[in-house]
């Protein structure tokens, strides 16, 4: 059987997963309130599983590693602008440009759930879009609520410590 989509796909969210991570990095760097430091760094935790998870799904599809399948630089659109505000050293910027950066990892996850996936493929793309949809609601809380407690955003979808 011929993965060539589904190839395509993988390599365009392993282009974004891997953006994200920096660019989130990045931000965990940068910010000054400790639980936004947090939320940030396991926003960058989670792209980085992600990464990896689907580095295995081309690799369990026999594609040689060094194929590039997109246009390079054609993921990294959702994160041009964070060196910007990583410079305004102003966590209200970092908020704003990890929202945009967010939302162009959701378009090419829903871009990629739009092709023609094999069903293996297709669960992990879909539980790891549905992953980033929860964390997409974290920063927007925090975007529409400057005032809102971060601790509480960044534990929101986790699971409840006993």
């Amino acid at each position: 059987m011929t993965y060539r989509y589904a190839i395509v796909a993988l390599s365009e969210l392993l282009l974004v997963t891997r953006e994200a991570e920096r660019g989130v990095s990045a931000c965990a760097q940068t910010a000054r309130s400790e639980p936004l430091r947090r939320l940030f760094t396991m926003l960058a935790a989670r792209y980085r599983a992600a990464a990896v998870e689907l580095r295995e799904l081309v690799d369990r599809m026999g594609v040689d590693p060094g194929i590039r399948c997109v246009i390079p630089g054609a993921a990294s659109r959702g994160w041009v602008r964070v060196h910007a505000a990583l410079a305004l050293n102003d966590d209200g910027a970092l908020v704003d440009e990890c929202e945009r950066g967010e939302d162009h990892a959701l378009e090419v996850y829903r871009n990629a759930l739009d092709d023609h996936l094999p069903e293996f493929v297709r669960q992990v793309v879909l539980r790891q879009f549905e992953t980033l949809m929860n964390d997409r609601h974290r920063i927007r809380l925090l975007a529409s609520e400057p005032c809102a407690d971060l601790a509480v955003v960044a534990s929101y979808g986790e699971p409840a410590r006993q």
